[in-house]
């Protein structure tokens, strides 16, 4: 088994499995501390009419139009333009900006590519920093306190959980987001898939495989 300390820029990446009991990831937890405090903060700056409810509305409209198929179009590029790819790990925000995908926020974005030796996954252990410009809203497992800690400490036990199984000679690197660096999986393209459309590929790709908790599959037909 070969895992390493690797810290990514702007963040920190983990590398630990440890065998020990530990809580499934379920969806069980009642509002942590700072869910309530984004509420409660939020109704004042709307009572101290620092900010309106219109204006909050619309911001709210502008990550709802925000989904994964619009990460799922950058995987799919890089997998089919080389020289895209490399562009896209060298900064990812301008690699995105060129597929005219615009960043309404500060946050810097770090690609990082699977490959047959690394397999990324991606966490954020204080809250929920997650690439919502090209993922819209985090899924409710992410924001759990059992994901945010267990990721770190024992990822191979996390994945398996998520179906996926990496073998021990593959390192795992666990890149922990902050407030203004964000990070994206570029998953492995597939076997098979050489016939497939820029399109068709995008379909194939998953928040889940931006996120690295599962890899992107693909089936023949028969």
């Amino acid at each position: 088994m070969h895992e390493d300390h690797d810290h990514a820029p702007g963040g920190h990446a983990h590398d630990h499995d440890h065998d020990h009991p530990h809580a499934e990831i379920a969806i069980t937890e009642q509002p942590g501390y700072y869910e309530v405090m984004e509420t409660a903060i939020r109704e004042l700056l709307i009572d101290r009419k620092l900010f309106g409810a219109d204006e909050i509305r619309r911001q709210i409209e502008v990550l709802d139009s925000r989904t994964p198929a619009l990460g799922a179009k950058i995987v799919a590029r890089a997998w089919t333009d080389e020289n895209f790819k490399q562009r896209l790990l060298q900064d990812g925000r301008k690699g995105c900006e060129e597929l005219g995908i615009s960043f309404y926020d500060d946050t810097q974005l770090i690609v990082l590519e699977n490959t047959k030796d690394v397999h990324n996954l991606i966490v954020c252990t204080l809250c929920s920093c997650y690439p919502r410009p090209v993922l819209g809203l985090p899924p409710d497992w992410y924001k759990l306190k059992p994901y945010r800690s267990r990721a770190v400490h024992e990822p191979r036990a996390v994945l398996r959980e998520f179906g996926t199984t990496i073998p021990d000679d593959v390192e795992i690197r666990v890149s922990d987001s902050t407030a203004m660096v964000r990070y994206l999986v570029l998953p492995m393209r597939p076997e098979g898939t050489e016939h497939l459309s820029e399109e068709q590929l995008a379909d194939l790709v998953t928040r889940d495989a931006m996120i690295g908790v599962v890899p992107v599959e693909y089936k023949r037909a028969a």
